[in-house]
């Protein structure tokens, strides 16, 4: 198997290597494929033993016995150094000895099947359960989301199994290379200076794989290019704007082109690829079989001290050497190549999260206060929040305005904690939010946000976000209903029981966009809370549904704390206060009569808005 993203650099040592890449990282090989080894082992013993049994036993097996022992015991007796009868013993433990490890393989690979299920599931539940104390942060940060990504290779392509095998083909190739060096030894040591060129097969394949990995990684951008039109010919939300415009002959241009680019890079490592070719077929082949014969003749001739019997075990142990190297150096390339992936898992376990828990329960609300707070994005140079300061107090409704960029959603992301203020704090109940367990603050607010996202679950699941039970149902429903979805709801195959995704079952659903808006603001509807926080709830919505959804949020978020995030200003007419933010700071703050009698920002935008609200209604009446 070869993996293309990394490239070997070299031997450190002899128990440490270290492999680089494009990115400025050195990563330890054999520390990470011990880190493996204890992860498998912890998880379940049983697949590195398998492995273990299984390489060890068919190496020196074949290696060994079978292309060895078995034919010098078969030459001798040709040569008259042995009878018939130490033959069949001989052929009779043969037999038994291959009988034997062919029932232990089959046995190990039975049980290496249900052992790779058992550490999967068991190293999954780990990252699952580290998954689940990350920051938000961590997913909008595409550095650490790239190391979670190869990280989660581990798992979606078994790199732990293989990694596994890796590990037995190195113990089992080793230990098969000292046979067979250990044989050749008795029958004369000067043949070893003909193996010694084959051992060196392994630095070769070595560059050669640097050079596979400089021109993989030359190519990659043309294949990512290649694979996007692809992908794009192929793709349902693509298909309408495909047929319609020119774009698909822009499109085969590109993909052409990529072509084309990737045949000049294959060109520019051809040459190399083939020297090294070469060299590595004169290191195992022509140099040891060319360097036995010339001394196997020299001993035929002038000492007479060779036998057709040696003579062929030396030329087979040549080619035994020469597999279990390459095995060796294919296996070892592997495990080089797959450190960064488990260096990218150790990283992932490692992290400890930025946003820490305090000790107080977020308890009954009463206020909350932002004071002083400046904030820009980790790696990032603009401050998105400049020194923004206001209080809310409970039962108020509070709309939060601007225009896209001005900073709205980031507000909402520094009240659940998914970021922390660079300056300034944040109080509940004027106690620094840092100070409450993140999961009771979070549960004090109800959220509808604009990037809603529904789950492959059923509907009421979706709502009520755990298994249902007939009570919960019922209250899924009244959220529903409450959300303007009921009916639509109602009529899919099996109810709110319906799984929101053809992908799994074939009477699973698929919902438009505002359908989809509506089964997510329906959580809120469905429970407890102490603040509402709607970020752009009617996003998907026509004005009709639009319109009855905020009176239904009225109804639900009456004696409530509400927040309304929105550059639609519809909502904030229903606030009592309205905070106008742009560039990240506050503008103007007030109630909707206040701001419009100051004839500022806030004026402004409502007016553009109500007029474009007009001017479609003057055509709907016209037409």
């Amino acid at each position: 198997m070869v993996i293309r993203d990394f490239v070997i650099q070299g031997v450190k040592t002899k128990v440490m290597r270290w492999i680089k890449l494009h990115e400025p990282i050195k990563v330890p090989v054999f520390k990470n494929v011990m880190y493996a080894i204890k992860l498998v082992w912890e998880a379940d013993k049983k697949l590195l033993i398998g492995y273990f049994i299984t390489e060890i036993s068919n190496k020196v097996l074949s290696m060994y016995v079978q292309n060895i022992l078995f034919l010098k015991v078969l030459l001798s007796i040709i040569d008259g150094q042995a009878d018939f009868k130490t033959y069949f013993k001989y052929l009779l433990l043969f037999l038994g000895t291959y009988s034997a490890v062919n029932v232990i393989s089959a046995y190990a690979e039975r049980t290496r099947l249900i052992s790779a299920k058992v550490v999967l599931k068991e190293v999954n539940n780990k990252i699952f359960e580290k998954a689940t104390s990350l920051d938000v942060s961590c997913y909008e940060n595409p550095e650490f989301y790239d190391k979670y990504q190869r990280a989660t290779l581990v798992l979606s392509s078994s790199y732990y199994d293989l990694i596994c095998w890796d590990v037995a083909a190195v113990a089992g190739g080793v230990i098969a290379l000292i046979c067979v060096i250990t044989t050749v030894t008795v029958i004369n040591p000067m043949y070893l200076l003909f193996l010694l060129p084959v051992t060196l097969v392994f630095v070769v394949e070595i560059f050669k794989s640097k050079a596979v990995y400089k021109r993989d990684l030359e190519m990659t951008t043309n294949n990512r290019i290649k694979a996007y039109i692809q992908r794009t010919m192929f793709l349902k939300d693509f298909s309408k704007d495909m047929r319609t415009s020119n774009i698909f002959a822009v499109l085969i241009k590109r993909f052409k082109a990529a072509i084309d680019a990737n045949v000049v890079i294959l060109k520019k490592y051809g040459v190399k690829l083939f020297i090294y070719s070469m060299l590595s077929s004169l290191l195992s082949d022509f140099i040891p079989i060319i360097g036995t014969y010339a001394f196997a003749g020299y001993q035929f001739i002038f000492t007479k001290a060779l036998s057709i019997s040696n003579f062929s075990v030396v030329l087979s142990s040549i080619n035994s050497v020469r597999d279990s190297t390459l095995s060796i150096a294919e296996a070892f390339d592997e495990m080089t190549q797959m450190a960064l992936f488990f260096q990218n898992l150790r990283d992932f376990f490692d992290y400890e999260p930025k946003i820490t828990d305090g000790g107080k329960d977020a308890g009954e609300f009463e206020s909350l206060e932002f004071k002083n707070v400046t904030f820009g994005y980790p790696d990032t140079n603009r401050t998105i929040l400049k020194n923004i300061s206001f209080k809310i107090t409970k039962g108020e409704t509070i709309a939060v305005v601007g225009v896209n960029g001005a900073g709205k959603s980031t507000l909402v992301k520094l009240l659940l904690r998914f970021y922390d203020p660079d300056e300034g704090e944040i109080l509940y109940n004027g106690i620094n939010v840092k100070e409450y367990n993140v999961s009771s603050l979070r549960n004090a607010y109800a959220t509808v946000f604009q990037d809603y996202k529904n789950f492959a679950v059923s509907v009421n699941e979706n709502i009520m976000c755990h298994e249902c039970s007939d009570d919960e149902k019922k209250i899924a429903e009244e959220a529903l209903r409450r959300s303007g979805v009921w009916e639509k709801v109602a009529s899919l195959p099996k109810g709110a029981d319906t799984v929101l995704t053809r992908e799994f079952e074939i009477d699973g659903a698929g919902l438009s966009g505002g359908e989809n808006q509506k089964v997510s603001a329906a959580r809120l509807f469905a429970r407890d809370f102490q603040i509402a926080i709607l970020d752009e709830p009617s996003s998907a919505l026509d004005p009709i549904a639009e319109y009855k959804m905020y009176e239904n949020l009225i109804d639900v978020t009456k004696d409530k704390t509400v927040i309304y995030i929105s550059h639609r200003l519809s909502s904030a007419v229903l606030s009592d206060r309205i905070i106008v933010i742009g560039n990240g700071t506050i503008l103007e703050s007030g109630s909707h009569q206040e701001l419009m009698a100051q004839n500022g920002e806030y004026n402004r935008m409502f007016t553009l808005q109500a007029s474009s609200y007009k001017g479609e209604s003057e055509v709907a009446e016209n037409v």
